[in-house]
């Protein structure tokens, strides 16, 4: 697909870089089959062949109108399309270079650019978001059901003990996670211990990025990995063998540090060195020797919910039933494995109508075979499934935490 840009983008590092990924693309609409705003709406506008189409027209003409922002802003970028795509397009990374743009250059209405300043103000902070969320468990018995199901209850916090431990790893804090959920890497930590693995959390470190990277704001997401990388790096020199990631939308943006920094002269090299140590959970459990865990027998069938960070972005699909399965968990099949549930970092506070579509069709699937529980591997995923599941939703470290002693 030849693309000829025009003058104003001729000599923009980011046109060049988007044409080069639009080249790769040979019209064949696989894409369509597997990408989920396109299967509920039925718009090649909204499929990653018609979006495609549409960057390719911003670069040719050097403008774009509010209908093409509406598009691309729908999509999830759950990287779905990139796993279907037989000529390996980087549709991920074209949809960030195009909204980054679009957002400089197309101005949106005032409700748009406060909802997204406030998100930014709050969810990368974890003390802030903090205080929200608590305020939001507090009065929740008084809001309307429809909205107390948003607000995640409120966690009984695991204890940790003191293990014998001859190696050391580091957790990711993240920002919401600590405040939502904070039972993840508290489990882990504890199923880390059990193994000879000190888990170590440094306060210094905070968000990973994730959010403001994928609402363009750019800057902000790489002074947030320098920061993280700062905190990391002593422990690192000290003998850590991995910066283990229990979110895996959290995972997708660390192992990426690398590209995010690869122009800062004084953090390239550093940022390298983490995308590389960069791990899933799942991926470390897969390495260790878990038949040194007694575990205790556990009867209840699960449903396993792969997100879109974990299978499209890390390639991870089969880590977490493969881990589950070898400790005699039972895990039950589900349909439509590879689409999102909706929830995709701040999709589901934007774009809420469609959100909540694609999480009641993902529940729908995940509960065919009436499971007990359902599990995943991701913060947002875990809070967006949960507010309208009829069974628990946690995550899989959390059971593994509970059945190996």
């Amino acid at each position: 697909m030849k693309t000829d840009i025009t003058e104003k983008y001729s000599q923009s590092e980011w046109a060049l870089e988007a044409a080069h990924i639009i080249e790769s693309c040979v019209h064949c609409g696989f894409c369509n089959a597997t990408c989920p705003t396109y299967l509920e709406l039925g718009d090649e506008r909204d499929g990653p062949r018609g979006r495609i189409y549409l960057v390719k027209q911003l670069l040719e003409e050097g403008d774009a109108t509010s209908n093409t922002v509406r598009h691309l802003d729908r999509c999830l970028t759950c990287r779905s399309c990139e796993t279907t795509c037989p000529s390996s397009v980087e549709y991920g990374r074209l949809a960030d270079l195009a909204r980054h743009t679009l957002e400089q250059h197309v101005k949106r209405p005032l409700h748009e650019r406060l909802s997204r300043w406030i998100l930014l103000q709050v969810l990368p902070y974890r003390r802030r978001f903090g205080i929200l969320l608590r305020i939001g468990q507090i009065l929740q018995p008084l809001l309307p059901r429809v909205l107390a199901r948003e607000v995640p209850a409120r966690q009984k916090r695991l204890r940790v003990a003191e293990y014998s431990t001859t190696r050391s790893m580091i957790a990711l804090s993240g920002c919401a996670q600590p405040a939502a959920t904070p039972n993840t890497n508290l489990a882990a930590a504890r199923v880390l211990g059990r193994l000879g693995i000190k888990l170590i959390e440094p306060d210094s470190a905070g968000c990973c990025g994730a959010a403001n990277y994928h609402l363009s704001d750019h800057d902000k997401a790489r002074m947030f990995a320098r920061r993280n990388i700062d905190a990391w790096w002593p422990i690192i020199e000290q003998g850590a063998e991995a910066v283990v990631m229990s979110a895996s939308g959290c995972g997708s943006l660390v192992k990426d540090y690398g590209k995010l920094l690869r122009d800062d002269p004084r953090y390239a090299d550093k940022a390298k060195a983490v995308s590389t140590l960069a791990k899933d959970l799942s991926e470390v459990l897969l390495s260790e020797d878990l038949e040194s865990l007694p575990i205790d027998a556990y009867n209840s069938r699960v449903a396993v919910h792969c997100p879109c960070s974990l299978q499209h972005g890390q390639n991870l699909p089969n880590a977490i039933p493969k881990i589950l399965n070898s400790l005699g968990v039972e895990t039950v099949e589900s349909e439509n494995d590879h689409l999102c549930c909706g929830s995709a970092g701040t999709y589901s506070l934007l774009q809420p109508q469609m959100s909540r579509r694609l999480r009641d069709s993902k529940l729908s699937s995940l509960n065919i075979n009436k499971p007990d529980e359902i599990l995943t591997a991701n913060v947002g995923c875990q809070m967006h499934l949960g507010s309208a599941a009829e069974v628990p939703v946690k995550h899989w470290i959390e059971l593994v935490d509970q059945i190996a002693k």
